[in-house]
């Protein structure tokens, strides 16, 4: 008897690269090239899904989780692909008018230290406990059923707050009803407010806001997110700023400018960060976060677009 492939639980959309530096990288940045490479993928790749959309340049493309897509990502910006993609999201359905959404089996391994913490996290994310042992040297092993979208941007946050030391898997096990909504924690991003190449004295005024992602010397663009400040709402920051020159003499305390290295975003890290109105841009050679609408003005419009259709 035929093999039954399991249906997607995790959608993404991938779509043309539209931000400034579009096209400088990549080989392929064509919406022909990018449909093409994904609708080849499907011949071998039997748990995909890909679909056309409204808009001409994107793709709604369906997987087995994050890292079945993030795979898929990583494959083509190495063949030299060229795209942005959004944030994953998990696909629910409708049985007998109920809404049904994917759970998984999640377990993990944390030093007895850090369990408060992530059993507070798992809660604000709709996890169940299941089962808890306890292990020798103070180790601890929770088992919990949770919500695949409960996981969406977890692995970063369980990073934090067990230090690295912390172990997690997780499998599909079907769908269930849908478990109510739960609020993102994520603080706001750092997003640069003007064009041009990040400057050390720049970067160091953003550093004092919060965690910046790049270093002095990289080109930037208005809308790009360079940085997580400490607190909830995104912030512009003028990275590219230098250093006001005058003729006073000033001591070479006040001259030298001490940054802290930049946190580097795996493609994983990535995807987990992203927020509703991010995107990811890919490619060859790096990885960039901005926002869906670059300027202040285009995101101020968005907002009230949102507010409006929610009202």
């Amino acid at each position: 008897p035929p093999i039954a492939i399991e249906q997607p639980t995790v959608k993404m959309t991938f779509g043309v690269n539209t931000s400034p530096f579009a096209g400088r990288e990549g080989k392929f940045s064509t919406s022909r090239q990018l449909r093409a490479r994904l609708f080849r993928e499907l011949d071998t790749n039997l748990g995909l899904r890909v679909e056309d959309t409204d808009a001409a340049e994107r793709f709604s493309v369906s997987g087995r989780g994050e890292l079945h897509l993030a795979v898929l990502i990583e494959s083509m910006r190495r063949e030299g692909y060229e795209f942005e993609v959004s944030r994953p999201e998990a696909i629910t359905k409708r049985v007998e008018g109920v809404v049904m959404e994917p759970v998984e089996r999640l377990t993990i391994d944390v030093h007895e230290d850090n369990l408060g913490a992530v059993t507070e996290a798992l809660g604000r994310r709709r996890g169940e406990m299941i089962e808890i042992s306890y292990g020798d040297a103070g180790q601890v092993r929770l088992e919990y059923v949770i919500p695949t979208r409960g996981l969406i941007g977890f692995r970063n946050l369980f990073l934090t707050l067990t230090a690295g030391t912390g172990l997690m898997g997780s499998i599909g096990i079907g769908h269930r009803p849908y478990a109510g909504d739960f609020r993102d924690q994520r603080n706001g991003a750092l997003t640069a407010s003007s064009p041009g190449t990040a400057l050390t004295y720049g970067l160091a005024a953003a550093q004092e806001r919060g965690t910046t992602f790049i270093e002095p010397g990289e080109a930037v663009y208005e809308g790009m997110v360079v940085g997580i400040q400490k607190r909830p709402g995104d912030m512009p920051v003028n990275v590219c700023r230098e250093k006001k020159q005058s003729n006073v003499r000033s001591s070479t305390a006040d001259i030298a400018v001490r940054l802290t290295p930049a946190s580097r975003l795996s493609l994983e890290q990535s995807l987990d960060f992203l927020a509703d109105d991010e995107l990811l841009e890919v490619t060859p050679k790096h990885l960039r976060l901005r926002k869906r609408y670059l300027t202040e003005v285009d995101q101020a419009r968005a907002r009230r677009l949102l507010e409006a259709s929610r009202s």
